[in-house]
């Protein structure tokens, strides 16, 4: 079993695994046993979403894993459909009656979609759960600076975590820093790419190939020395521990800058701009 360290946000103070495990298709049995054998190889940061509709998949692979509840954080997501403040009161307590958990440990607004113009009150409706103890800690996902201060303006109150894509071809440099400058943990999905060439790459290869890693592992080193923390998925035995080796994988300065300048203007997934995407 790998030891995943923690990274901790200040001035929120919330730690967090740097490396953690998505779930998104992981449903059924079958992402049940996919999510126990990842928790037993040491991953303890779980993300799920409302959407993924395999929260009962991950809450049954919580109880099933056998370790005390209190070592995974478990992670999930409000719906854009769902933005009404009773709404979005009532899937937070679905998503417990889902999962067959206490408590949620992180539960994030999943897009702002900003023509809805809802996401302040979904906002207010989260911190409401934090404060009945239904969540622990509480987030956004797809968020840019402009929605982050909109929420600090109208409800004093900063998400302790923004989940957002960020991979080489799309690296986030202004966002990540932004998150940083105000005590956000920033979560990386889609952190080796998804539908490009990222992982054969040539500056990604020759790189991996100097460490002698894999250009996965390459990768989400290079999320982690960025102070991301990647969100990877697998459902095979031998991915999941190939991403847990990312962990023993150091890259110089000069790698990491390399892997940054692969970015591209066209990088993000298209059509999921969070300025104008509406998910529902």
């Amino acid at each position: 079993m790998t030891d995943v360290p923690t990274m901790t946000a200040a001035p929120a103070g919330l730690s967090l695994p740097v490396l953690g495990f998505g779930t998104y298709r992981l449903n059924g049995s079958a992402g049940v046993d996919a999510t126990v054998r990842a928790i037993h190889r040491g991953y303890r940061l779980l993300d799920s979403a409302f959407n993924y509709e395999n929260e009962g998949a991950v809450g049954n692979a919580v109880r099933r894993c056998g370790l005390d509840r209190a070592e995974l954080v478990v992670t999930s997501k409000l719906p854009g459909r769902h933005h009404r403040r009773a709404e979005a009161i009532a899937t937070v307590e679905e998503s417990l009656y889902r999962t067959g958990l206490d408590y949620l440990d992180l539960y994030l607004i999943h897009w702002p979609n900003p023509r809805v113009d809802r996401y302040v009150e979904a906002w207010e409706a989260l911190i409401e759960a934090r404060e009945r103890g239904l969540v622990k800690a509480i987030g956004v996902s797809n968020f840019l600076p402009q929605h982050l201060e909109r929420l600090r303006t109208e409800t004093g109150v900063l998400p302790a975590v923004n989940q957002i894509e960020l991979h080489p071809y799309f690296p986030q440099e202004e966002l990540l820093a932004y998150d940083a400058e105000h005590g956000i943990h920033t979560e990386a999905w889609s952190p080796l790419g998804r539908g490009n060439d990222l992982l054969a790459d040539p500056v990604i290869t020759r790189i991996a190939a100097s460490h002698g890693a894999t250009p996965g592992q390459t990768v989400l080193a290079w999320a982690i020395a960025r102070g991301a923390i990647p969100l990877p998925k697998a459902a095979s035995d031998a991915r999941q521990t190939e991403n847990l080796g990312a962990l023993d994988l150091e890259l110089t300065p000069e790698d990491v800058a390399a892997i940054t300048g692969l970015g591209r203007p066209d990088g993000r997934t298209a059509g999921q701009d969070p300025a104008v995407y509406e998910e529902f």
